[in-house]
């Protein structure tokens, strides 16, 4: 018996058997289906309408070979009986999971929600499934995670990696086939294409501007020294320095700062250093908009009384009183092109293992006017 995808019933439901989906006979009342403890199958729906269990897969997976009111029938049928497809049990016939897992080191930075927008965008167009991990740069939680994802055969990993990742279990994984594409950070020697800013230009402008509206006394406040994002930010203040014949070792520079929680912390700190920035460069927008409200408390101005700029350019940084001055990094363009460069591999095509950079551009606002300028509104007392 053949039906509308041309499959043999008799056939596609022994191979259906093979991987678990027990037939039932063709006289089986929808009552029996609510029965506890019994598991429905593919073999369920195939045996209420008729077709084979080829035919339903297809359906429940939306493949354009099942015309579409087969399509819709099969839908309506798993949907009243209560079937939930069984997606590891397809893995194993297709070889596919449609399970794409993303990592990155701080989900509640605003950044990261617009480049997993993007990701997602793209992803499920090509109807991938998304693992989430907020691995906060620990890297045994990102190596369990990965772990995780193998167990389950996931088709890919989109990687933010923690500080600590080594490029020999990236290239494992490389290695043991599985598509891995890396993304805003790089590791060094790694077997995968990275997608990302170019951090090193993006910092180097934003501190040319401070330069040339005249500060001399710039501080880098913030970035993990450890991840290439730390190091490039650290390389393109340093870089705008030099240029200018400011000594960098007369600066205040403070690592690891990440979050609003850490600008509201170091903001006291950097009013009472002796010898007091006029300038901040800041590592990303979170550092810098935590500070801005701890000046006004200590009765310094963003902006006149000392110029602000952050990095990434997240959403209301432009709403801010002053608007803070920043660098976008186009967070939408990076999670797409991570997301067609990975799925280009799970296609089976070779692609170089090298940086994919990302042009930043300079947003030029009211937080970074010359010293003692006002720019924007001042704040009612």
């Amino acid at each position: 018996m053949t039906d509308d995808t041309g499959s043999d019933k008799s056939t596609s439901d022994k191979e259906a058997a093979e991987v678990g989906h027990d037939a039932v006979g063709p006289d089986a009342s929808p009552a029996e289906f609510h029965k506890p403890g019994k598991r429905l199958t593919l073999g369920h729906i195939a045996d209420q309408l008729g077709i084979s269990t080829a035919t339903v897969s297809l359906a429940l997976r939306d493949s354009p070979l099942v015309a579409e009111d087969t399509r819709a029938k099969v839908k309506k049928t798993a949907e009243e009986i209560g079937y939930i497809y069984n997606r590891s049990a397809a893995s194993l016939r297709t070889a596919r999971s449609q399970i794409v897992g993303v990592a990155v080191h701080d989900i509640l930075n605003p950044y990261f929600a617009e480049v997993f927008t993007a990701l997602e965008d793209v992803l499920e167009e090509q109807g991938q499934m998304i693992f989430i991990c907020n691995h906060r740069d620990d890297v045994k939680r990102q190596r369990a995670f990965i772990n995780t994802l193998l167990q389950h055969r996931a088709d890919g990993l989109i990687l933010c990696p923690s500080v600590g990742t080594t490029a020999e279990e990236i290239n494992r994984l490389v290695g043991q086939g599985v598509p891995v594409t890396l993304m805003c950070r790089e590791v060094p020697g790694v077997w995968a294409p990275c997608v990302h800013g170019d951090d090193v230009a993006g910092a180097y402008a934003v501190t040319k501007h401070l330069i040339d509206q005249g500060h001399e006394k710039i501080g880098m406040i913030g970035g993990r020294r450890e991840s290439s994002t730390g190091r490039d930010r650290h390389a393109g203040w340093l870089r705008a320095l030099e240029e200018s014949d400011l000594d960098p070792e007369k600066q205040v520079d403070v690592p690891e700062l990440m979050t609003q929680a850490d600008g509201r912390r170091v903001a006291p700190q950097i009013v009472a250093s002796a010898d007091r920035p006029s300038a901040l460069m800041c590592f990303n927008d979170l550092v810098a908009l935590g500070m801005m409200p701890v000046f006004r408390r200590m009765d310094v101005e963003p902006g006149p009384d000392m110029a602000i700029t952050g990095y990434d350019d997240i959403d209301g940084a432009a709403s801010r009183t002053p608007a803070l001055t920043t660098v976008c990094n186009h967070a939408d363009k990076i999670g797409r092109l991570a997301a067609l460069t990975l799925l280009r591999q799970v296609a089976g095509e070779r692609v170089p293992n090298k940086p994919i950079l990302i042009e930043p551009d300079l947003r030029i606002r009211e937080s970074s006017p010359p010293k003692g300028i006002r720019l924007g509104p001042r704040l009612v007392e």
